[in-house]
C-alpha cells in the first residue's frame, strides 16, 4: 500500500502543509497527466510522467520543517538565465525551487519550469546530451 501525498505532509507545520497543498495544485493544473506518487525513502512527493511505454521522472515536492522544495532531477538542461533555481555546484543534474512560510507562490515562473521539466521528460538520452554539448561549447568549455 503506497503512503498519500497527505499522510507525507501530515507532521510538518501547517505553512509547510499550506505550501505542499498549493505545489502540489500547480503540478497537477500544469500537467494534468503527472502521476503522482510518495517516494518514502527520499521523503519526497514524486511525479512521473508517461513516455511511450515507460515512466519519466520529472518533478518532486520535498518539504522540510522550515521550508519546502519543487524539484527537478533534470534541471541542469533547464534555461535559467536569471539563476532561479538552486543546487549548482550541489549536484550533478537536479535543481529546485524552494518556498519559505509567508513567500508567495510565483505560479507563472514555477508552472514555466514544470512545462520545461515534462519537456525534458520526453526527450531521449541523446537528446538531452546534446543540450548539454550546445551548452558547454557556447560557454566556450567544450568538453575534451
Amino acid at each position: 500500500m503506497s503512503l498519500p501525498p497527505e499522510a507525507l505532509l501530515d507532521g510538518y507545520p501547517e505553512p509547510i502543509v499550506d505550501l505542499g497543498e498549493r505545489l502540489r495544485a500547480l503540478v497537477q493544473a500544469t500537467i494534468p497527466g503527472a502521476i503522482e506518487a510518495v517516494r518514502p525513502g527520499w521523503r519526497v512527493i514524486g511525479y512521473d510522467l508517461a513516455v511511450g511505454r515507460r515512466t519519466a521522472f520529472f518533478a518532486w515536492i520535498m518539504p522540510q520543517a522550515v521550508h519546502i522544495h519543487l524539484g527537478f532531477p533534470q534541471g541542469v538542461l533547464f534555461d535559467d538565465p536569471d539563476r532561479r533555481l538552486a543546487g549548482v555546484g550541489e549536484t550533478k543534474r537536479a535543481r529546485w525551487l524552494t518556498l519559505a512560510p509567508g513567500d508567495r507562490l510565483p505560479t507563472a515562473l514555477y508552472a514555466g519550469f514544470l512545462r520545461e521539466a515534462a519537456r525534458i521528460a520526453g526527450l531521449s538520452s541523446a537528446e538531452k546530451g546534446l543540450i548539454l554539448l550546445d551548452r558547454e561549447l557556447r560557454a566556450g568549455r567544450p568538453d575534451t
